[in-house]
């Protein structure tokens, strides 16, 4: 595990990077939010397998109305991982619903000692908390349930140079070419942050609430209609949470379809409403929720948006430490 100290300007608090994974790591999947399908997850495991690594058995909770196991389980479960020394990382089994119910009272004994987090979609709630309370750098990405299950480069699956980078690389710096396009041209940096745009949002209020400043912020989510988008994006931006953001990232936003041929669509409210920011801004690209290949975006690091065609994210430091 490594540190670094946060850049002039942000909150005085020191980064912690988890252990890079290597040959035969041994990775546990664990479930904070809703149940999955016993056969994708064991569709999933493979895709973690063909990486190099050790799966860990792991229990499958039965539902509990839309929630895999009791808030006590999962939380057990969670801590389980963090507490065994043979697991190396946590991989989500899949979102849905549930994370938010772990952060209440939630308390970390070896906070400084982080581990890798990997998922998206409900886990952006757990990995904005690991974020604000204790600086933990995670990643958002795919899930067991949720892109494992696809392959890799396929469909609903998961991109393999990024999920490798995030995972295996200590040294250097990379790219991630964003598929998107450049909705505000520039090139900015800050220190990459956010996840789904309901759960950014839902943390407006709470003491965990993302502090935004100084952040290239990616935003992504799934299934609302346009007017949702604008009223969630004018929440945000009326929190205050656009102010000193250098850069955003969207994602592509399938199944968010204009419910009346002609009407706005979500392309449209976003450029309506943070074309005005004047920072560089990429829509469209794969991340979390999306019918591609899903990107590997490590969350806390030091990244520079380059909005130019489809956009690249470069990511400026190891998001792993040796």
């Amino acid at each position: 595990m490594s540190v670094s100290a946060e850049p002039a300007g942000t909150r005085e608090k020191m980064v912690l990077k988890p252990r890079a994974l290597r040959a035969r790591s041994a990775v546990l999947p664990f479930g904070p939010a809703s149940p999955a399908a016993a056969e994708k997850v064991a569709a999933g495991l493979p895709g973690l397998q063909g990486l190099g690594l050790r799966t860990l058995e792991y229990p499958l909770r039965a539902p509990q109305g839309f929630v895999a196991g009791s808030t006590d389980e999962r939380r057990r479960d969670f801590f389980a991982g963090l507490e065994r020394d043979d697991v190396e990382a946590l991989v989500g089994i899949r979102g849905g619903y549930g994370s938010i119910y772990l952060l209440d009272g939630l308390h970390i004994p070896r906070g400084d000692r982080a581990k890798i987090i990997l998922g998206y979609s409900d886990l952006t709630s757990l990995q904005i908390f690991l974020w604000q309370r204790y600086r933990w750098v995670t990643l958002y990405g795919p899930m067991v349930a949720a892109g494992f299950d696809g392959g890799a480069g396929n469909a609903r699956g998961f991109d393999l140079a990024s999920l490798e980078a995030a995972l295996f690389q200590t040294a250097g710096t990379w790219s991630i070419p964003l598929q998107g396009e450049a909705m505000v041209g520039g090139a900015r940096e800050g220190r990459v942050l956010g996840g789904c745009m309901t759960l950014v949002e839902t943390t407006l209020g709470t003491p965990w609430e993302l502090d935004t400043r100084g952040a290239l912020l990616l935003l992504e989510d799934r299934g609302m209609k346009p007017w949702q988008v604008d009223r969630a994006l004018m929440h945000l931006a009326q929190a205050g949470k656009f102010v000193d953001v250098r850069g955003i990232v969207l994602g592509d936003f399938p199944e968010c379809e204009p419910p009346v041929t002609g009407t706005a669509s979500v392309r449209d409210v976003c450029a309506r409403i943070l074309t005005p920011l004047g920072i560089p801004v990429v829509f469209g690209a794969p991340l979390g929720h999306t019918a591609r290949a899903m990107l590997t975006v490590p969350l806390g690091v030091r990244g520079k948006l380059v909005s130019e065609g489809a956009g690249v994210l470069e990511i400026l430091e190891p998001a792993v430490s040796a």
